[in-house]
């Protein structure tokens, strides 16, 4: 089912005027009667920011005077406190929970999927030292952020661009033990992650429940070919054919996993490249150069429980490169919607923006659903610059779903319109290349 504006405009409305009030008051945000209620404060920063990510606090000001609180810049600065923290995170884990999708994207492979494809990642957000105690970083050096850092976790289903997350977590926290690692997947499914969340029991529970996934091999993995005969990967390639690779094998020891090994060789000039990242770390590190590592580096390998009749060796390559496509959300999030930078110094103004500024990112991303994400052919880019550019009207007409449908309609004609990926002739886009598989199927 397509995403309608009717879907959109509640939820729209549910977060920013329902969600919202209730929350500021359980929240501790608002305890009496004040100029700044909770939905014009979560509005006024959400859509202020949305439409400008450089947004001053006078332009902030300005923004919650739309949303019915008149109040000066210097008034606003001084609600940055950690209850309005904790009330914008509590309307943005609110959010991650409507469920918003669109029509299933037009490109057959992807299709094949029942459940789509979902890819899993996470980014990090560097935080001021002082938010130590709140979300806790990897390091304890000097350095900005530090001690402090933020991570979120993302899943999205890249069939019907349903956004599941983003999931804040410590800096420090194991992508094994994430909310996106353990999330229930529907039966048909075909999963992509990085290394982060390598794990074989997880890969035997997809077996068992009928969810596919398609992974790397995680370095030292040991692995079983069909006689028995246990072998590093290294060795075990070392005895394949020059052509492409692709045969049953079952991976681990303690607990092994019965999948297909797919692997090709790959051109001198990224062979190279990727020595020369193998010989800068260990020479970073004062290590020895690894011989299974760089024998490695000449191959591309995946493991996948996903049958060769249903997916070809040709299309799980390609199929692995759409990994990236959350790479480059994160991307839009970061150099489009600035979720990583601040005009402030303050450390709970600071971390009040990081909020505000993801529950942008959602709903930027549910007007993306209801504009363009069932056209392949989209820019992302294109589409987003299109969305903060309607965000200020969307704002102001947020207490009437009338007027937000109108504006809905508005975004989506212009979407469909101006949001077109420039086709390329030589490196082709992720959308070129799975639609060569389709044709070619």
């Amino acid at each position: 089912m397509a995403t309608s504006i009717e879907q959109v405009t509640d939820a729209l409305q549910i977060v920013f005027l329902g969600t919202a009030e209730r929350l500021a008051r359980s929240s501790g945000f608002v305890r009496r009667a004040t100029k700044i209620t909770g939905p014009a404060f979560v509005q006024g920063l959400t859509f202020g920011w949305l439409s400008n990510p450089n947004a001053t606090l006078e332009e902030l000001a300005q923004s919650l005077a739309n949303a019915g609180a008149p109040v000066t810049a210097q008034a606003l600065d001084q609600r940055f406190t950690p209850k309005a923290a904790q009330f914008l995170l509590a309307v943005l884990q609110d959010a991650v929970t409507r469920v918003v999708a669109s029509d299933p994207v037009a490109v057959p492979i992807l299709q094949r999927f029942p459940g789509g494809v979902a890819v899993i990642d996470a980014t990090k957000l560097s935080l001021p030292d002082a938010l130590g105690h709140v979300w806790p970083g990897c390091g304890s050096g000097q350095d900005y952020g530090g001690r402090a850092s933020l991570k979120l976790q993302v899943q999205l289903n890249l069939l019907t661009g349903q956004l599941t997350g983003p999931f804040p977590e410590p800096g420090r926290a194991s992508d094994q033990r994430s909310v996106v690692q353990t999330t229930r997947l529907p039966r048909g499914t075909l999963r992509l992650a990085d290394l982060g969340y390598f794990c074989l029991a997880t890969f035997t529970d997809f077996n068992r429940q009928g969810i596919y996934w398609l992974s790397r091999l995680e370095h030292g993995t040991k692995l079983f070919d069909a006689a028995g005969t246990k072998w590093s990967l290294a060795a075990f390639l070392r005895h394949q054919p020059k052509g492409p690779v692709d045969v049953a094998v079952e991976v681990g020891v303690a607990e092994r996993v019965p999948c297909r090994l797919i692997a090709k060789r790959v051109p001198a000039a990224v062979l190279a490249q990727r020595r020369e990242r193998i010989r800068k770390k260990a020479m970073k590190k004062g290590h020895r150069l690894d011989k299974d590592r760089w024998a490695l580096a000449a191959w591309t390998v995946y493991i996948t429980n996903v049958p060769a009749a249903l997916l070809s060796a040709e299309e799980a390559f390609v199929l692995g490169r759409c990994r990236w496509q959350i790479e480059l959300l994160f991307k839009l999030w970061k150099s489009e919607g600035h979720i990583d930078e601040s005009r402030s110094a303050k450390p709970w103004r600071i971390l009040c923006e990081v909020y505000a500024k993801l529950l942008g990112m959602v709903v930027q991303h549910w007007l993306l659903l209801v504009g363009c994400w069932s056209h392949a052919d989209r820019s992302l880019v294109k589409a987003c610059r299109a969305v903060r550019a309607h965000a200020w009207l969307l704002a102001k007409r947020l207490q009437t779903g009338y007027l937000v449908s109108v504006t809905l309609e508005n975004l989506q004609v212009s979407l469909a319109v101006n949001s077109r990926i420039n086709k390329r002739r030589n490196d082709l886009s992720n959308h070129q290349l799975l639609s060569r598989l389709s044709k070619a199927g």
